[in-house]
């Protein structure tokens, strides 16, 4: 029997529950009086929340993110932050919002820019000093980014996106609020319901096995399998939002402490090339990995433990211990399907693109997690049936 290894880091408190966003006013109190505020272009979209910061007298200020951070954009919140000096800082927002957020938190108290601590594109240095406490508060169920160690920019420049990444980033306290998500349109929910999902099945399959990561990747594929068609279907649903927030905070643990495969290892050079949607890219590239996966597995070695991950995945999507791997890629394939995910190529993929695309999919630290390694010809393949 093998050894059971494993080490796990996480924010220092997770509070959860409908309604609990409303206490945010004297979570912020433990920490002082001054806070920024890093959210989305439409702050008075959670006036209840700046009511009750107002309320406890705390003073704050608001830097907007109105999309996809990029370095430059971490650059001026940083200036901006170093000189309003707060105590505390709270992200507001999709997981865009909380990158952001972390990597200003993060900048606040190291010397230099962004480049000096990037991975691929920069110098690649460690993080030396701890963030800027920062409350993380999504209002997605997604990238589970309120309790990640990474923040994903991207660079315009370099056409890619690339991750600052360090246990120092992790957000002090995440504050998960089922009934901030309920406002999600369809798409969102379906593109970043099917993002979670992706960091789930991704990290329960890769190539570093978890013992604790596979337990709430097994508990989150569940969660995500039962609740997600329902959320997309009926927004309003409570227990349904609840789940997927649940689910979506699961995938952040796991990504935080174990690797993804080839879904984000192309996904993510892919929104640096295109500027597409994150989660619209992975839930269209999930289907034909996994199916990809399971062939060269299933070519090196009939018994490979892996493919009883698979096995296991298959049987929580479909909610039958008796499913086959074939039936839970199907399972995959109805879901993208009924969702109504746009092909790669709606989102400008074209053969003659894929040399770039392959070449930085290949460098990205998540493909090195992938349970197979998958050459250049394999991956042209994958993108083949992806944009059809």
């Amino acid at each position: 029997m093998n050894n059971i290894l494993f080490e796990f880091s996480s924010v220092e408190k997770i509070i959860f529950g409908t309604n609990q966003s409303q206490r945010l006013g004297k979570i912020v109190r433990d920490f002082g009086e001054s806070a920024l505020l890093i959210t989305g272009k439409m702050p008075d979209r959670h006036q209840l929340l700046l009511d009750d910061l107002q309320k406890n007298s705390i003073k704050f200020t608001t830097f907007p993110i109105d999309n996809e951070p990029t370095i430059d954009m971490v650059m001026e919140g940083t200036k901006f932050a170093r000189q309003y000096n707060p105590q505390v800082m709270i992200a507001l927002g999709g997981g865009s919002v909380l990158d952001a957020g972390k990597a200003i938190a993060g900048m606040m108290t190291n010397p230099g820019d962004p480049l000096d601590y990037l991975e691929v594109i920069g110098k690649g240095k460690a993080i030396q000093n701890q963030a800027t406490p920062l409350i993380a508060i999504p209002t997605t169920s997604g990238t589970g980014a309120e309790v990640t160690r990474n923040a994903v920019l991207l660079s315009p420049e370099h056409k890619t996106k690339v991750s600052l990444r360090s246990a120092l980033l992790l957000p002090t306290i995440a504050l998960l609020d089922p009934s901030l998500t309920i406002s999600m349109p369809p798409a969102v929910t379906a593109s970043s319901g099917l993002d979670a999902l992706t960091q789930l099945i991704e990290a329960f399959t890769c190539n570093t096995p978890n013992a604790m990561i596979d337990a709430l990747c097994l508990e989150g594929i569940l969660l995500a399998a039962r609740s997600l068609p329902i959320a997309f279907s009926d927004g309003s649903n409570q227990q349904a939002r609840e789940e997927m927030a649940l689910a979506s905070m699961y995938s952040g643990l796991a990504l935080a402490n174990s690797r993804l495969g080839a879904v984000h290892g192309i996904a993510g050079p892919f929104g640096g090339i295109f500027h597409a949607p994150h989660g619209a890219v992975c839930a269209r590239l999930l289907p034909v990995v996994t199916k990809t996966n399971v062939q060269q597995l299933r070519e090196n070695d009939t018994d490979h433990t892996t493919l009883k991950k698979y096995k296991q995945v298959a049987q929580l999507l479909t909610g039958n211990e008796q499913a086959t791997i074939e039936e839970g890629i199907s399972w995959l394939e109805e879901i993208v399907k009924d969702f109504d995910i746009p092909t790669l190529k709606h989102y400008g993929l074209t053969p003659d693109k894929y040399d770039e695309l392959i070449e930085k999919a290949l460098k990205s630290s998540s493909m090195k997690g992938n349970p197979v390694s998958l050459f250049p010809q394999v991956l042209e393949d994958i993108l083949d049936i992806a944009i059809q």
